[in-house]
């Protein structure tokens, strides 16, 4: 068992999360089939636009959420959230026109942005160790990537034997084990925050402090690399695997699944490596490595479909799977040495807001140009874009002050939690942030 795991309150929220990703996993598809059944052979523009809603969602309502539950504590609004999806994933097998679908969409990717910031939030605080920390991140891509790969065949399974509108039911089932498991947990107690100004100055807060700190905007760069090349994994294979190589639909989940396991590969190796790498010596190397990648599968994509050339984007794949969860694994690390612990909320909003619109970006210029102009200049515009993203990730990063971990205290030397130039959040004066308990010890409970 990881050692991360002898904390009760992260086993808990782990448990949580893993649960909560199963549930996902099934409600993505029973919402394939219940379009398909309402949209009278519109289907495929059905979940394009209730992918859109989703992005909208996560884009806007992570930080409104952050302004507006700036006292709630943490727990009350996991558990709040997990309900609220609950219930709209209990209510969808009864739908029958497909703006009621749009609205329960909305309605449950909101919840999701009230939860998942705040849960990504909290695992920081209930794991102060840095090593404890990265351990914890690499779990959670693990987990991420293996929902991936189970949530599809756990759903074909069940189909076997159920109508699949009993999906949403396991769907419910996950995100009500999920809440138990978070009001189970004994989080540590909010610092409460003070800000000045209306409701849109509130949310906004975040997206300012994280865009004044030179290194995560950096970060922010590397999401964009990210979801350069993610977006030509996700958004292309099917037409890469189907029209291109003339491959059954079997070798789409073979193409997924290696793209699949060289994260998990990378995400395993992680917490050894960042033990004496900086997180800006294995971030920057993999954010630069995915346009060479991009710029290879662009090579193989004009050449004719050949053996070998399939293997090589099997390999492309997982080469990309790999980059990109070295990129995004520790962007956690990076977000928490430059916050305050009772910004965390805030940034971490802002970090999920920031990254989905990436993606928002990156999905329909992936979809568009494999239409309209082919897979090769998909491949290298998508390219582009992840070089320009890298070349101004390194440009943004700061060296100084970036250094490995140590054994005991995390970090070496005072953790940066404040945009260069400016007083810490915790010690600044009263204007756009004030927090009561800077500094007093962290009580137990929620």
């Amino acid at each position: 068992m990881p050692s991360v795991l002898r904390n009760r309150t992260y086993r808990r929220l782990f448990a949580a999360q893993v649960v909560a990703l199963v549930g996902t996993g099934l409600a993505t598809v029973a919402l394939s089939l219940l379009a398909y059944d309402i949209a009278d052979g519109n289907a495929s523009a059905v979940l394009g636009t209730a992918l859109a809603i989703k992005m909208v969602a996560y884009v806007v309502v992570a930080p409104a959420v952050v302004a507006i539950t700036d006292r709630m504590p943490h727990r009350a609004l996991m558990v709040t959230a997990d309900l609220t999806r609950a219930s709209v994933a209990l209510t969808l097998p009864f739908v029958t026109q497909v703006w009621q679908t749009y609205l329960l969409i909305l309605l449950l990717q909101a919840a999701s942005a009230a939860f998942t910031p705040t849960f990504q939030a909290t695992i920081p605080v209930v794991l102060p160790a840095e090593r404890d920390y990265t351990q914890a991140l690499s779990m959670s891509r693990l987990a991420y990537d293996l929902e991936s790969l189970f949530s599809p065949a756990l759903a074909a399974a069940l189909l076997t034997l159920v109508p699949y509108g009993w999906l949403f039911t396991g769907t419910a089932a996950g995100f009500l084990a999920s809440a138990a498991l978070v009001g189970a947990a004994v989080l540590p107690r909010r610092a409460p925050v003070e800000r000045a100004g209306g409701g849109c100055a509130r949310a906004a807060y975040g997206i300012r402090r994280f865009l004044a700190t030179p290194r995560l905007r950096a970060l922010l760069a590397l999401d964009l690399a990210v979801a350069a090349a993610g977006a030509l994994v996700f958004v292309d294979t099917v037409e890469l695997v189907r029209d291109h190589f003339h491959r059954p639909a079997a070798a789409v989940s073979l193409a997924l699944g290696a793209y699949g396991a060289g994260s998990m590969l990378a995400a395993l190796q992680l917490p050894r490596l960042l033990r004496s790498c900086t997180d800006r010596a294995v971030m920057l190397p993999a954010a630069r490595a995915l346009p060479v990648v991009l710029a290879a599968v662009a090579a193989l994509t004009a050449a004719a479909p050949a053996g070998w050339s399939w293997y090589g984007i099997l390999a492309a794949w997982a080469l990309i799977g790999a980059a990109c969860s070295a990129v995004s694994t520790p962007g956690g690390r990076v977000l928490r040495r430059c916050t305050a612990d009772a910004e965390l909320p805030a940034a971490f909003a802002a970090r999920f807001s920031l990254a989905h619109g990436c993606w928002l970006l990156t999905y329909p210029l992936a979809g568009l140009l494999a239409a309209g102009a082919g897979l090769p200049v998909t491949a290298a515009v998508l390219g582009g874009v992840a070089l320009a993203a890298a070349v101004a990730a390194t440009a943004l990063w700061p060296a100084r002050g970036d250094e490995p971990e140590d054994p005991v205290r995390g970090a070496r030397g005072a953790r940066d939690t404040a945009p260069h130039g400016h007083a810490p959040a915790a010690t600044r004066a009263p204007g756009s942030s004030r927090i009561r308990g800077a500094g007093r010890p962290v009580a137990r409970g929620a």
